[in-house]
């Protein structure tokens, strides 16, 4: 995902014939946030719960939900067709600026995943779990780190990776655009299921952190 972004989407195994590429790769686009969000919901917990037989298909469901969600993405950037066009490489100056852009916009993904729990957001928790012959113990109610500054900071960032690319294709902005909207909707569905969760508590803290801009605050001095 990482090389096929910072090439704008230019590079990849896909080789369906235009316009039929196009058609090929919005699918690819969408079955990203419908699986994913679809996996999340009562629904989705039992298909999980049963992918693997026994016992330990509830224990290994985060697990399983982690490993489908990175199948999903191989598939969507492995097997996109690119388009050809190019509308703009960058150099000098503006190509080593988006290159930290780039790799700063990753450093805060990762950073917000370990806020929200990395057992968690990376699959190990149902594996953990499994290991240690006990039920798996989801993290508290993610407040720390840059949840301090907004609610939503792994989406923020991921959508911050999809426009800081060095590369600009229209293959690359029908990507962006897509998933950026799904990252400003999607996540008004995972706090429904806060509120559910943890009820008064989230509330308070909807209410005083920002969804995806940070809010600041100049403190003013009393006049001496």
């Amino acid at each position: 995902m990482i090389v096929s972004m910072f090439f704008g989407m230019s590079e990849s195994l896909g080789r369906v014939q235009q316009p039929w590429g196009w058609a090929v790769n919005i699918g690819l686009i969408l079955q990203f946030p419908i699986l994913h969000s679809l996996f999340l919901t009562p629904w989705g917990n039992r298909v999980l719960s049963r992918l693997i037989p026994g016992v330990h298909g509830v224990t290994l469901a985060t697990s399983s939900y982690a490993l489908i969600a990175s199948l999903q993405l191989f598939t969507l950037f492995a097997f996109w067709t690119p388009s050809g066009v190019v509308f703009w490489r960058t150099e000098g100056l503006a190509f080593g600026f988006l290159c930290c852009a780039y790799a700063a916009s990753w450093l805060l993904l990762l950073k917000a995943s370990f806020d929200a729990g990395a057992e968690v957001q990376s699959g190990a928790l149902g594996w953990m779990s499994l290991l240690a012959g006990i039920a798996p113990r989801f993290p508290d109610m993610p407040v720390l780190g840059l949840f301090r500054i907004i609610r939503q900071p792994i989406y923020v960032a991921f959508a911050l990776t999809l426009w800081t690319v060095p590369v600009w294709t229209p293959d690359q902005i029908v990507l962006a655009s897509v998933l950026t909207a799904y990252c400003l909707l999607a996540p008004r569905l995972k706090e429904r299921r806060f509120i559910t969760r943890y009820g008064e508590r989230f509330a308070a803290y909807r209410a005083a952190v920002p969804y995806v801009i940070p809010k600041f605050q100049h403190r003013n001095r009393d006049a001496q």
